[in-house]
């Protein structure tokens, strides 16, 4: 279809956008990513500077479907594609903050989905591994990340149930679809004085800060949330 509409513009002589159209949307997108992160993150308590100086170099529109990008910054999920979704742009931020990256730790992320959550770990310097068990989701949102110069984030296509051990230990594991139960695999691919952030349950889901310490971890509820649930072995 797009080798159709490029002969069509060619035979009458007319182009798509030109350089300076494309540069006076990017502009639009920069306006409204700002109103994203002064209306939807400051505004409702996410603080830390470098998760709003992530959530503002990272352009959620290229995370999303073409079709949806003018809806990218506003205040709610959106499809994209094999019934999965791109979180809410707070939710992201609110993770995010919680979880604490710091640059140069080792974060492993279950769900890659668009890649957009793993994008803005990468932005604030961590070193990301992101498995996701949809091949087509993984293929294309290591496309995406390599193009928007997040190449160094690993992609991996498999399960998450299991993490990925060949890396760990992690400083801090991130699940984006939502178990039943906490899987034990992540807790224990999870160093000591490390950080989880994971939603629980299928029907009714909260989101669980599970920190881990020389004596074992502790649970904490910090926030009713909505995720696609996490399939595979977890579902056994």
């Amino acid at each position: 279809m797009k080798a159709l509409v490029c002969l069509a513009l060619f035979l009458t002589g007319c182009s798509g956008p030109s350089r300076g159209e494309n540069a006076a949307m990017e502009e639009q997108f920069t306006v409204m990513r700002d109103t994203m992160i002064a209306n939807q993150i400051a505004a409702r308590g996410i603080l830390d500077p470098k998760v709003l100086e992530a959530m503002h170099a990272v352009p959620r529109h290229k995370f999303v479907p073409e079709e949806y990008s003018r809806e990218a910054y506003e205040d709610y999920p959106l499809p994209i594609g094999e019934g999965q979704t791109i979180s809410q742009p707070y939710i992201v931020a609110f993770m995010t903050e919680i979880l604490r990256p710091r640059p140069g730790q080792k974060v492993l992320e279950i769900g890659t989905g668009s890649g957009y959550q793993a994008a803005i770990l990468a932005e604030m310097g961590a070193e990301v591994v992101t498995i996701e068990i949809l091949p087509s989701l993984a293929e294309r949102a290591q496309a995406r990340l390599t193009e928007l110069g997040y190449g160094r984030v690993r992609v991996m296509t498999g399960d998450g149930y299991r993490g990925y051990p060949a890396e760990a230990p992690y400083d801090a594991i991130i699940v984006t679809a939502a178990p039943e139960r906490i899987p034990e695999p992540l807790i224990e691919q999870l160093k000591v004085g490390g950080r989880m952030v994971v939603p629980i349950g299928r029907y009714t889901q909260e989101l669980k800060l599970l920190r881990k310490t020389a004596d074992g971890t502790t649970v904490e509820d910090v926030l009713p949330v909505r995720f696609v649930p996490m399939v595979g072995e977890v579902e056994k």
